[in-house]
């Protein structure tokens, strides 16, 4: 019989190494808003939205003063985040723009709506809200059927009015 994890299973925090917790916190708690939940002086702090323990840990216990790791080698591509509404992401993507924060790209993958960025080391960080399961793209079989289109900017920061 093939094994299925339970549907209630959920990824709980990420745990990156970065080359310096000041400039990771200028970027995830400053920027991004997550609040500081512990932290273990220069070598760790933990993360999150809403007072959960963490759902980022940051640590440099092997990357203190680290290059950031190659682009083109495995390791992770990039944490997504996950916005409750539309609104939500309308706003950051305003906060963003107004911090002239660089980003990576934008897309519409029919399912979710999505900014990309990096953070100060280079690890990428998806920034986005899932559209009502009734409104996913399904070919005729029912199958699910993800796209990578055009985002409609606008419309989208028009929420944060």
């Amino acid at each position: 019989m093939e094994y299925k994890v339970p549907s209630q299973t959920r990824i709980g925090h990420v745990h990156l190494k970065v080359s310096d917790l000041d400039k990771s916190l200028a970027f995830y708690r400053d920027l991004l808003g997550f609040e500081v939940m512990q932290r273990y002086g220069s070598q760790a702090v933990f993360i999150s939205a809403g007072g959960y323990h963490h759902h980022i840990g940051l640590n440099t216990w092997y990357s203190r003063n680290a290059p950031p790791a190659p682009q083109k080698a495995p390791g992770l591509f990039h944490t997504a985040i996950l916005y409750p509404t539309r609104k939500d992401l309308a706003i950051i993507l305003k906060r963003l723009i107004g911090a002239q924060y660089p980003l990576t790209g934008m897309s519409d993958h029919g399912v979710s709506e999505a900014i990309y960025l990096d953070d100060p080391d280079g690890n990428g960080v998806e920034l986005y809200w899932d559209k009502p399961k009734e409104l996913w793209p399904l070919d005729a079989a029912g199958e699910l059927q993800m796209v990578t289109e055009h985002l409609d900017v606008q419309g989208l920061l028009a929420e944060a009015e």
